[in-house]
């Protein structure tokens, strides 16, 4: 997978491409489908497949103070592209410029000047340009005057209505990973860099790789069955917990999670944590010993419940 940006030059063989446009933010079913079109529109022709997304995506920049929301990373995006069959990703870095420009002109700086793009797949409901003015027929129009052709995709539904990333925020703030995981097809994955702590899962008998949240969104605060994918591929099951740990005194936003029967050393080394099942809250224990408890009794069932679990970790 190549990743470009639109700061830089596009290499000439990737130019005449047909780009899948959108924000793409966990890469649920309908997304899917927008970049899976792409791709065949492109192997069609015999041209290479580009995604494109934004980053910081458009909220960030106008709701500065939005609490987080992201359900990817770019890194996340980018392998996600990839196993689609795509040839690259464009990275449209989203500022104050790019969002000041008319509809029009974005099409022509962006897609038909920068990537020289032959065609652009996009959801019925894709916006973009000055006030969210342009649309897929703004699209139509404005590229034809370059030879731009345009598509678009429907949204993809269930028996609950469309799937959107907003109903998989809700999804996951509410601690339903097995509806997350069937919009997104696949578990909601947090990635991140293990980071040193202060060793109380360590002197509780469970030892901890202490990940920070970061721009993701925060799931429901509370103990989950998850596994953890680690940089050399082994993919390991687990209990893990989210939040602030209102056991202890001062408050600290961490994933934490243990995984059994394992002691390596894994301190700044990035490992994936994906939310298979949400088992309780977070609570405050009237003792340690109760807490101590509860863990082995999250443990056991966390086992159950990720005996099914491959070596894919799906």
């Amino acid at each position: 997978m190549i990743r470009l940006d639109n700061r830089h030059p596009i290499p000439e063989s990737l130019r005449g491409a047909i780009v899948a446009l959108g924000n793409f933010d966990g890469f649920h079913q309908g997304h899917q489908a927008v970049v899976g079109e792409a791709i065949r529109w492109a192997r069609a022709e015999g041209r290479p497949a580009i995604v494109a997304t934004f980053d910081p995506h458009p909220v960030r920049l106008f709701q500065p103070d939005a609490e987080p929301f992201r359900l990817t990373t770019l890194e996340q995006r980018e392998e996600l592209f990839a196993g689609a069959g795509a040839d690259a990703m464009l990275v449209l870095h989203f500022d104050r410029a790019m969002a000041a420009m008319s509809a029009p002109g974005w099409v022509e700086k962006e897609l038909a000047g920068h990537l020289g793009a032959a065609g652009v797949v996009t959801g019925e409901d894709f916006t973009f340009g000055k006030g969210r003015s342009g649309n897929p027929q703004v699209l139509r129009e404005a590229g034809a005057r370059f030879g731009l052709s345009g598509r678009t995709v429907g949204p993809v539904c269930d028996g609950e209505g469309v799937i959107s990333s907003s109903r998989i925020r809700d999804a996951l703030k509410a601690g339903d990973c097995a509806t997350a995981m069937r919009l997104l097809t696949r578990p909601f994955a947090i990635r991140g860099t293990v980071q040193h702590g202060d060793k109380l899962g360590r002197e509780m008998g469970f030892p901890t790789a202490n990940i920070a949240l970061e721009s993701y969104l925060r799931p429901h605060y509370g103990v989950y069955a998850v596994t953890g994918r680690l940089p050399d591929g082994r993919v390991l099951p687990g209990a893990a917990n989210l939040g602030i740990r209102p056991q202890f005194e001062v408050p600290k936003e961490l994933l934490e999670p243990h995984f059994f029967d394992f002691s390596e050393d894994l301190y700044d080394q990035e490992i994936e944590v994906s939310f298979h099942h949400f088992l309780r809250p977070e609570a405050k224990f009237d003792s340690f010993d109760a807490l101590i408890a509860q863990i082995g009794a999250d443990c056991v069932k966390a086992r159950e419940l990720l005996a099914g679990i491959g070596e894919t970790g799906v």
